[in-house]
């Protein structure tokens, strides 16, 4: 397999579901409204790169390596991002749709969740500490001995925490969302 270097190009309205994305390394690329549905994006190495509107669902990426790379308005249904290359594992999202997604013992602490809906998403002994999740539906999500520490979820909704599963010191929490650590004690919250 040829594997190219592509830096500092724009991909715009194009789809990758039967025509592959060329094998290599991206650097500072832009996606914007681009399918990858269904997609093989294994072994590919992405730094520093931007995808916006862009559909990712059920993507292969084993190996694949995203490294400080930003997705908004995405839909990356169901992505084992627990596949991927975890050196230099970094990322962002916002205004996405990661249902059904995995981060399976992934370390990725200082991670920004913005505006999204993670509902039935695995967090399952991963690292998320000093991570942010502004205003995200969580749903159905699994934190079982994650690492929470110091992790923002002040405006964050629908998600159940067991503080005794996981760690959470330092942790930021709303009144109006407390419930969400109590929830395994089936108590009623007036």
């Amino acid at each position: 397999m040829i594997k190219s270097y592509h830096e500092d190009q724009s991909y715009q309205n194009q789809s990758f579901e039967s025509t592959e994305l060329p094998p290599g390394e991206y650097e500072n690329c832009c996606f914007s409204s681009c399918i990858f549905l269904n997609a093989d994006l294994s072994g590919i190495i992405f730094s520093a790169c931007s995808f916006e509107d862009c559909d990712l669902s059920m993507a292969t990426v084993k190996g694949t390596a995203f490294r400080d790379v930003k997705f908004k308005n995405c839909k990356l249904l169901g992505l084992r991002f627990d596949d991927c290359n975890p050196f230099s594992l970094s990322f962002d999202f916002e205004g996405c749709i990661l249902h059904f997604a995995s981060f399976f013992r992934l370390k990725i602490p200082r991670t920004v969740f913005k505006n999204c809906k993670l509902e039935d998403v695995e967090f399952v002994e991963a690292d998320l500490s000093n991570s942010i999740f502004s205003h995200c539906d969580l749903s159905g999500a699994t934190f079982d001995g994650t690492n929470l520490e110091g992790a923002d979820f002040r405006t964050a909704f629908h998600f159940s925490i067991d503080p005794d599963k996981n760690r959470i010191q330092k942790g930021k929490f709303s009144a109006h969302n407390i419930a969400g650590l109590l929830h395994q004690h089936k108590i009623i919250i007036e």
